[in-house]
C-alpha cells in the first residue's frame, strides 16, 4: 500500500459507529481540506492544529485539545501515557502530521490511541500533501 500521498486517514471504520461520528468526520474532513487550501502545504504541525481548531470553532464542533491518554500497566496508571492531539466531541481522536508520508506506524499509533482512549473512530490528517484526501482503512 502506497502511503505517499495521502494526506487523511480514517480509523476503524465510520459505517461501525453510527451516523454521529461518520457526520462528524466528514465535517473535520471539509475543514481540514479548507485549512490545507488555505495554507497549503510545509508548515508546522502545530500551524495546522491551530487553523483546524479556529475552523472546528468557528463552525461549533465541540473539541479538545492536548488531551491525555492515561495507560493501565502492569496495574498501575501512568496519567501521561499519551497525549492526542485533538479530541472532537469526545468520540474521535485527531493526529494531526506535517510529514513526508504517512507510514505504518503512524497508522499503528492511531490504533494505539483509540485502543487508550475508547474513542471508535480516529482521523490521521497529514497537511505536508498536495492534495488532501480521505481513504478508507483496515479496522
Amino acid at each position: 500500500m502506497n502511503h505517499g500521498e495521502r494526506g487523511v486517514l480514517g480509523g476503524r471504520g465510520e459505517g461501525e459507529t453510527g451516523l454521529a461520528a461518520g457526520d462528524t468526520t466528514g465535517r473535520v474532513i471539509g475543514l481540514a481540506i479548507r485549512v490545507h487550501k488555505t495554507v497549503g502545504p510545509g508548515l508546522l504541525e502545530q500551524v495546522y492544529v491551530d487553523c483546524l481548531c479556529l475552523e472546528m470553532a468557528r463552525n461549533g464542533i465541540v473539541f479538545q485539545r492536548q488531551v491525555e491518554l492515561p495507560l493501565i500497566y502492569d496495574g498501575i496508571r501512568l496519567p501521561r501515557a499519551y497525549r492526542a492531539d485533538i479530541v472532537v466531541e469526545e468520540s474521535v481522536i485527531l493526529e494531526i502530521k506535517s510529514i513526508e508520508k504517512i507510514l505504518p506506524v503512524h497508522e499503528s499509533q492511531l490504533l494505539t490511541y483509540l485502543h487508550l482512549s475508547g474513542c471508535r473512530v480516529g482521523l490521521l490528517l497529514n497537511f505536508n500533501t498536495t492534495l488532501l484526501k480521505k481513504v478508507s482503512a483496515a479496522s
